[in-house]
């Protein structure tokens, strides 16, 4: 069973969609575990009405933190793969049939990935990896999207799940998907990237939401970078070019853009540059609670 934890705070809509487009896939057995970090009930009758089509566990977590809610429903998950789909993603039909084949078929697999797909169709935001194959300290910075990572559920207790400093509602605001495969390889995990294998989510790229989370984004990727001492060759490119995108926008006359390409640079050097990136321990084990 593939059990899909989605960490949620402030969205209903959304969350009936992803439900959907789950039940109109059912090409493998899955259980889905919502993790509600909203203050009052909204989510207490989509919750009702969905839990009599499909396997649902609905857990409250009074903390607005991705990483947390992601780490409690791994707790409490009982498949033997795990997933962890944004509260605003979809699925395209036969996502989870491939990801249980993927894992069926190479027991030494222990963590597949994917890109994001955009709701128009082609790949979603971001550089994307164009080949197939292992994930390697090089290429995994282009590889991985959280809500398109899935694990074997013992190698992620074992990792201990998300690193709580990092992610939505922490300082470091992004790449904690990095991190765990990063952490992965570290310990000897096999690792693989399929560009087929997709999962939709809504295309933020150069709009006002994005610039106003681009620095706290930025913060994420550069510890990341720092964090797994990746070398020049690989850091350099994500300073490099936000300030060449920023400097083509100014020319273009484009200054929302050059905003968030700033802002973006801003980030990625704070983020490399802090102390936590080296000092910060890694997540400990975690134990199941199903």
């Amino acid at each position: 069973m593939i059990s899909l934890v989605v960490s949620t705070k402030g969205r209903v809509k959304e969350i009936g969609e992803l439900f959907d487009s789950l039940l109109a896939d059912n090409s493998a057995d899955f259980e889905v575990i919502l993790v509600d970090q909203n203050e009052d009930g909204r989510l207490d009758a989509l919750a009702e009405r969905y839990a009599l089509q499909l396997p649902l566990l609905h857990l409250r977590s009074p903390r607005a933190h991705a990483n947390a809610g992601r780490n409690l429903g791994l707790a409490h998950a009982r498949g033997d793969l795990v997933g962890f789909p944004d509260d605003d993603c979809l699925f395209p039909a036969g996502v989870l049939r491939r990801v249980r084949v993927a894992f069926d078929s190479d027991q030494k697999l222990e963590i597949l990935t994917g890109p994001a797909a955009a709701p128009e169709g082609g790949l979603g935001s971001g550089r994307w990896n164009g080949e197939r194959g292992p994930i390697t300290l090089q290429n995994v910075w282009t590889s991985v999207i959280e809500f398109n990572l899935w694990l074997r559920r013992e190698t992620a207790l074992a990792l201990g799940g998300f690193d709580e400093a990092m992610g939505p509602g922490a300082r470091f605001g992004s790449a904690e998907g990095n991190d765990l495969v990063c952490r992965a390889m570290a310990n000897g995990h096999a690792a693989r990237y399929a560009p087929e294998l997709r999962v939709i989510h809504p295309d933020k790229r150069l709009t006002p939401e994005a610039v106003a989370r681009a620095k706290r984004y930025g913060l994420g990727l550069g510890f990341a970078l720092r964090r797994h001492g990746v070398p020049a060759s690989v850091w350099a490119p994500f300073l490099y070019r936000p300030l060449g995108g920023a400097v083509l926008s100014l020319l273009r006359g484009r200054l929302l853009d050059m905003r968030y390409y700033l802002a973006t640079f801003s980030g990625r050097l704070s983020g490399f540059l802090s102390r936590d990136a080296r000092a910060l321990a890694w997540p400990q084990p975690m134990e199941s609670l199903a």
